[in-house]
């Protein structure tokens, strides 16, 4: 049966604070583990009002130390503001703490991010497709994004003056040689990571597009997780490149591809669309660039009045998220499995009540549960 995983942003709600989404991240691992998920990773998001998964390593701590068996990791630690050595050293310790249990996910935010900057417009495509059954809408151009003075600030402010992003490639390669212990300087020199040498990671590459990730992951025999929940335009042609580029290595004999989904379930296809109906309020927010805002309660999102324009805006991620009753959603993510050829598959699911939240994980490991006994 396909693994089934979950990704926290640890969302805070309308009327909720951080403490709250921090209990609440922490209360869903330990049910995780209880229904049977295979890992439970933390995302890393920084200077938004309704994420509070800032500091993804301490957040790993307190879930493994809430938790026993589940593995637990990062999706992603982004590189683009942290050394190598900082981010084995931090894992490092969590291994040293909770052994065997720790997926070190890695993506390259910091540098994506540069590039956007500088990138020409991109071709605008209006037609979407269907591929083995799987949407694939036209893509969002994250070009304007990128270059908002807001955005430049935040991305001052999580780096030093003056400091640049080394190439992701050989960040990937430094983390690799800290961890076995084999890091040489250009000069010679050697320098070894306490807590970090020899320890047990599970090492992941994140990506979202047949760029640069899914390179590295492939050239390196590494796992890569895909992104369909965030860029579900350039899916296929991620998890393609990342296979064509595979080389096999010690971590891998063969290709090894997770693949992401936005996920609401609830008893029926109507109550679901009802809870996950602030979910596209909670998207235009982040597109509009102000950053993820406390997610909106279904009542909150209903007295909205939408604009022809922002609805164009989300229509991707609301087109692409997977809403509705267990045997809907179940279907869905088969179709995503197929189509993508994934090896396990990575839920994500934010709701403005923690009840439903953790209802709609229940119902679908049930369900997903059932899928795979009946499956020959």
């Amino acid at each position: 049966m396909t693994p089934l995983s979950i990704l926290d942003l640890a969302p805070i709600v309308s009327g909720g604070t951080a403490r709250d989404a921090l209990r609440n991240t922490v209360d869903l691992a330990r049910q995780a583990e209880r229904l049977g998920y295979h890992r439970y990773w933390l995302a890393e998001h920084h200077l938004t009002r309704g994420v509070a998964s800032s500091a993804p390593a301490v957040l790993i701590g307190a879930v493994a130390a809430a938790t026993e068996r589940i593995r637990v990791g990062s999706g992603a630690v982004q590189l683009g503001h942290q050394t190598p050595l900082a981010v084995v050293e931090q894992f490092g310790t969590l291994d040293a703490l909770h052994p065997g249990r720790i997926d070190l996910g890695l993506g390259r935010s910091g540098q994506r991010a540069k590039e956007l900057r500088a990138a020409a417009p991109e071709p605008v495509v209006t037609e979407a497709r269907v591929v083995d059954g799987l949407l694939i809408p036209p893509p969002f151009s994250f070009a304007s994004l990128a270059s908002s003075p807001l955005f430049r600030l935040y991305g001052s402010l999580l780096q030093q003056p003056g400091a640049e992003s080394p190439d992701f490639a050989e960040q990937v390669d430094d983390i690799q040689a800290f961890v076995a212990g084999a890091y040489r300087s250009q000069d010679g020199f050697e320098a070894h990571a306490q807590p970090g040498e020899g320890a047990a990671l599970e090492l992941w590459i994140l990506g979202s597009s047949g760029g640069q990730s899914a390179q590295v992951a492939g050239e390196r025999g590494l796992p890569f997780a895909a992104n369909y929940h965030v860029s579900p335009s350039s899916v296929l042609e991620a998890v393609e490149a990342y296979r064509d580029a595979f080389k096999p290595s010690p971590a891998l004999s063969a290709p090894h591809v997770m693949v992401s989904a936005d996920v609401v379930v609830a008893p029926t296809d109507e109550e679901a669309r009802r809870i996950a109906e602030p979910y596209g309020l909670w998207v235009r927010s982040i597109r509009s660039g102000a950053g993820a805002m406390p997610f909106p309660s279904p009542e909150e999102a209903a007295a909205h009045e939408w604009s022809a324009e922002d609805r164009a805006l989300v229509a991707d991620r609301i087109d692409t998220q997977f809403a509705g009753s267990p045997e809907t959603v179940v279907e869905r993510l088969q179709v995503l499995r197929a189509a993508t050829g994934a090896d396990e598959l990575l839920v994500t699911t934010i709701t403005h009540d923690h009840g439903d939240r953790v209802r709609s994980h229940e119902l679908l490991a049930a369900a997903w549960n059932d899928a795979g006994r009946a499956t020959p």
